[in-house]
């Protein structure tokens, strides 16, 4: 995996999550942070930090409301990780890793059978670096949990045959792909 790949899973599989009918109970706030974590990806580069950076202030507004809020937490991993996965491997970045982590472990915590939490928590740790606490083997468990939750979610689909991929399992990958009845 080059360096910097974890920091392209941390956003990858947090592109759908929050607009699927099985997300957990949330706010205002909370669902707006999500919302512009989405909408970044459809505006000019230039914009996309500024919708990041309001994302992460409406989720952390959510949590000091309530923070048991799963959906709140999954924003604030969502705006910062895309918003890290864009500048690149710095010093800065990594140092976001445990932040990324703890938010999406709470997510999780508090709605352990979101298809879409479980999917990005296993794209983060199979991207992760070993040293930062990636987990490659643990990352491919949760993402075949999210498919096992929601067969019909493509994203988590690709990434899983991604990961499968990349460890040269390519039969797996393209069962993976296969279309399912």
């Amino acid at each position: 995996m080059h360096p910097g790949a974890w920091l392209a899973g941390v956003a990858l599989l947090a592109l759908g999550a929050g607009l699927a009918p099985a997300m957990p109970p949330t706010s205002p706030a909370a669902r707006a942070a999500l919302q512009l974590c989405h909408e970044a990806e459809s505006v000019e580069a230039t914009e996309r930090d500024w919708l990041w950076s309001q994302g992460v202030v409406l989720a952390e507004h959510a949590l000091q409301r309530n923070p048991d809020d799963p959906v709140a937490h999954f924003g604030v991993f969502c705006n910062l990780g895309k918003r890290a996965a864009t500048t690149g491997l710095r010093p800065s970045t990594l140092a976001l890793a445990p932040r990324l982590r703890f938010h999406i472990e709470q997510a999780l915590a508090l709605a352990p059978d979101w298809p879409e939490a479980l999917a990005a928590r296993g794209a983060f740790l199979a991207s992760l670096p070993a040293i930062l606490g990636g987990d490659v083997a643990e990352g491919e468990r949760l993402l075949r949990r999210a498919l096992a939750l929601d067969p019909a979610n493509a994203l988590t689909r690709r990434e899983l045959a991604r990961l499968l991929r990349e460890q040269g399992r390519d039969a797996e990958a393209e069962a993976v792909l296969a279309p399912t009845n």
